[in-house]
Order: C-alpha cells, then structure tokens, then sequence
C-alpha cells in the first residue's frame, strides 16, 4: 500500500503544479483531463465563475455509440474528438490545456491531439 500511496502523492503534487500555472476564463476556458485504468475523462471549464461547460467521459452515452473502450489509445483520441466537437457548439474554440499531473504521452497525447482535429486551438 505504501508503493500507491506515494505514486497518488506525486500525482497529486504534479497536478498542483500544473494547476498554479494554468487557469481557464470564459475566452480561453482549460480542458481538464482526468485518467484513471479502464476511463477517462474530460471537462472544459471557466475557472473565473467556476462553472463547467462541457463534459464528456467514457462512460456516458456519446461514447458508448462509438464502440471503443476508454483504456486505449484509439478511444482517448474518439474521446478528444468528441469533447472537441461539443466544445465548439458551446462557443469554445481556443482552451489551455490540463493534463491533470499526467505525462503527456500517450492516452493523455491522444486525448490532446483528437480535440486539435476537431478544431480546438492550444
């Protein structure tokens, strides 16, 4: 148990990091990635009101039509593409990217490049 908790503790220290350099307003809201083994997930919020304005997981309907799971590469990137898409019906088109303590490689790259080519800008 002590292996986990310091692995929990490092990320917990690297997101605290993260989030002191970065914030979201309402013109360029932060997109919050959050990664756990089988799912991910993925919010666009404005820090200033403190409101979310789109979320989307691999858990919810919109990503269970696609057919992919949330444990892979191929569906971090479906599930970039489609907080991307919703995103930009709500007005969104330039965020500040949250990789939420993670490496930015992998399932966390995916979800970044899938909202890149769904037309969000950062």
């Amino acid at each position: 148990m002590k292996k986990l908790q310091k692995k929990q503790a490092g990320l917990r220290r690297r997101h605290t990091r993260v989030r002191g350099k970065i914030s979201g307003t309402a013109e360029r809201p932060r997109l919050c990635i959050t990664r756990s083994n089988a799912n991910m997930y993925a919010q666009v919020i404005d820090d200033v009101t403190g409101k979310t304005i789109c979320a989307l997981s691999t858990l919810g309907p919109d990503f269970k039509k696609t057919g992919k799971t949330g444990a892979t590469v191929e569906g971090a990137a479906e599930l970039g593409k489609l907080i991307g898409k919703k995103a930009q019906k709500k007005g969104v088109t330039e965020v500040v990217f949250d990789r939420g303590g993670n490496l930015y490689h992998g399932r966390i790259q995916a979800v970044a490049d899938g909202a890149r080519e769904a037309g969000l800008k950062f």
